[in-house]
């Protein structure tokens, strides 16, 4: 089981843009808001773990 860090970069309609916060990078990944938890705001902090993400 894996888990990852995002940050939550930018919100744009039903979708938000997620940086990882656990490596290096500036990549950022495209994420439908249905599936991110609904109290989201640009800055929060969210893990991905078992198919989930929750705030942390």
């Amino acid at each position: 089981m894996e888990t990852w860090y995002y940050e939550v970069v930018s919100i744009d309609g039903d979708y938000a843009n997620l940086r990882r916060t656990d490596i290096e990078s500036d990549d950022q990944k495209l994420v439908a808001r249905a599936l991110l938890p609904p109290e989201i705001v640009e800055g929060s902090k969210v893990k991905y773990e078992l198919m989930q993400y929750v705030m942390e």
